[in-house]
């Protein structure tokens, strides 16, 4: 296969740095792993792989199209959307992954099909997914092998009163089912504390270098590096312009190299006069003009040695580009296209 001119180079040494940072946060929990929408888009196998080898034994996808994918890792997994009628014949049949059950039909469903462990969601409170904390007082689940009884929080990465009232209503489920395991905190959960922790924590976002907690700030690191190749360097005179609508003129006589990078890969328009800057050898190289679908420009006057073919780090810091951007970390990540080589180092 021919390699793509542009690659995400992926820190394995700071995924599992990342991990064992929030399994240490979580105290006596265990500590899982969202690996959905492809391990949000950095490659689902290689993220289960490095993370299993550490010591983590829960991972969470969202569709069994995904658990299936994984099925060759041999590790546990977790359907977070649970089981239609299309995907039961597949879940009564996986040796590693089991439904986590969200509605009254879903438990139904699992129950008179045959169905043996499963997770189970409880609503307390953000009107998504999940049971009502009533109905597993009613005896709903009785009968199942529920592994995992597990909510979400709304507002994890606010300071608000609501995580409270969804971390007590959770807790008094407890001993109302068979249930081996309660689950409440994502990444921005684990944050709040130990009182959130419960028996198993589920970090996605912060995995992957996002830092969606003040808890996190200095102990998460940077997984995801963009690089793209030079497909061209330019002299453009004083005077000129660079990209659609001449958005950035030059001041004087100025090298430009245009990177095989642009929004159909995930770098999107929105970083346009930002004031970003890529970089090489350590150099700043600051981005100019108007990104476009395949194609970026950047000032490579401090750099006279670049030329056609040689690669690029482009800034991705996943806090920073959310400040920049207005867009959440969560985009940005999963945002990042097939289009890219994935390099793990």
């Amino acid at each position: 296969m021919i390699p793509a001119p542009h690659r995400l180079r992926l820190d394995s040494g700071a995924l599992i740095a990342n991990w064992r940072t929030l399994d240490a946060m979580s105290g006596g929990a265990a500590c899982g792993a969202a690996v959905k929408a492809d391990g949000y888009g950095v490659g689902a196998h290689q993220v289960v792989r490095h993370l299993a080898e550490t010591g983590c034994r829960d991972f969470f996808v969202a569709t069994w199209r995904e658990a299936l994918a994984l099925a060759d890792a041999e590790v546990a997994v977790s359907v977070l959307h649970g089981v239609r009628d299309e995907d039961m014949a597949p879940a009564l049949a996986s040796r590693s992954a089991r439904p986590v059950l969200n509605s009254v039909q879903q438990v139904r469903r699992w129950r008179d099909g045959g169905g043996g462990a499963c997770d189970v969601m409880v609503d307390t409170g953000m009107n998504r997914l999940g049971i009502r904390p009533e109905d597993v007082a009613a005896g709903l689940l009785d009968g199942l092998r529920v592994e995992t009884l597990m909510s979400h929080l709304a507002s994890a990465d606010e300071d608000v009163a609501f995580n409270a009232v969804q971390r007590d209503t959770l807790a008094g489920l407890r001993g109302r089912c068979a249930a081996r395991r309660i689950s409440l905190a994502n990444s921005a959960g684990i944050g709040l504390g130990p009182d959130y922790a419960f028996d198993l924590t589920r970090p996605g976002i912060a995995l992957y270098g996002g830092v969606v907690s003040p808890a996190f700030a200095g102990r998460i690191a940077q997984v995801v590096t963009p690089q793209a190749q030079i497909l061209q360097r330019r002299l453009v005179p004083a005077g000129q312009g660079v990209g659609y609508n001449l958005t950035w003129t030059a001041t004087a006589d100025t090298e430009v190299a245009i990177l095989n990078l642009g929004y159909a890969d995930g770098y999107l328009r929105c970083f346009s006069g930002k004031g970003l800057a890529c970089s090489a050898d350590g150099i700043a190289l600051p981005v100019i003009g108007r990104v476009s679908m395949d194609l970026t420009a950047i000032d490579v006057a401090a750099a006279p040695d670049l030329a056609e073919g040689d690669w690029v780090s482009i800034a991705y810091d996943l806090p920073a580009m959310s400040a920049v951007s207005g867009l959440s970390q969560y985009e940005l990540i999963t945002g990042l296209g097939p289009r890219f080589d994935r390099i793990w180092a």
